[in-house]
């Protein structure tokens, strides 16, 4: 019971540490935050990584079920448009989370490294759907998603209790994606995927972005 309860606190701290310091803090002020000692918290978890996977684990499996709910839409647009809600969604109202998701745990095994690269394979057959379908403009590339994404945690990290803000600016994304809006060709996609995203909070390396 004892050792349950460690590891919740340990999930519980981890999540207000991370969305006040970024995924980067560091793993003695998570542990000083749920009352735990450093030992304690390496015991339920081995590694950071394994840290903020524990931390937003809910909120990732919520993506893979979305992106999976997206591809069996009968209406491939619908499905893509309520994809990037709920991911966008997370990013407003789970501080945190936006790093955690984008960060792609470049340093986790080799399992997890599979599920990215079957979302990437997903997300693009998705789009070759809904472009298919006539709904989603051609020249939209998946990468563009990474570029939205980061556009979007640039906004709740500016303005985190903005809720209208936020969704304003998902719904210009969305209509922007659509087939028949754009009057000129769009210049070449950016060089992004999910896990290449610049994310480190308050950092000059450009890393990883701030927290949202």
């Amino acid at each position: 019971m004892d050792a349950r309860r460690n590891r919740e606190r340990i999930l519980v701290a981890a999540r207000a540490v991370f969305a006040e310091h970024g995924i980067d803090a560091p793993m003695a002020t998570v542990a000083r935050r749920a009352g735990v000692g450093v030992a304690t918290l390496y015991r339920h978890f081995p590694t950071r990584d394994a840290v903020v996977r524990g931390a937003f684990a809910q909120q990732m499996e919520t993506c893979a079920r979305a992106l999976t709910e997206a591809l069996a839409a009968p209406d491939p647009w619908q499905g893509f448009q309520q994809l990037v809600e709920t991911v966008c969604t997370l990013q407003r109202e789970e501080r945190g989370f936006p790093a955690a998701f984008v960060a792609a745990f470049p340093e986790s095994p080799s399992e997890h490294a599979q599920s990215r690269q079957r979302a990437e394979r997903d997300f693009t057959t998705l789009v070759r759907r809904a472009q298919a379908s006539g709904a989603l403009r051609a020249d939209f590339h998946p990468s563009d998603l990474a570029v939205a994404l980061l556009a979007h945690c640039g906004l709740v990290t500016a303005l985190p209790d903005d809720g209208a803000a936020s969704r304003r600016l998902v719904a210009y994304l969305l209509q922007s994606f659509r087939a028949g809006t754009a009057n000129e060709p769009l210049p070449p996609p950016a060089a992004l995927t999910i896990r290449s995203l610049p994310i480190a909070p308050d950092s000059s390396q450009g890393q990883r972005p701030p927290r949202a």
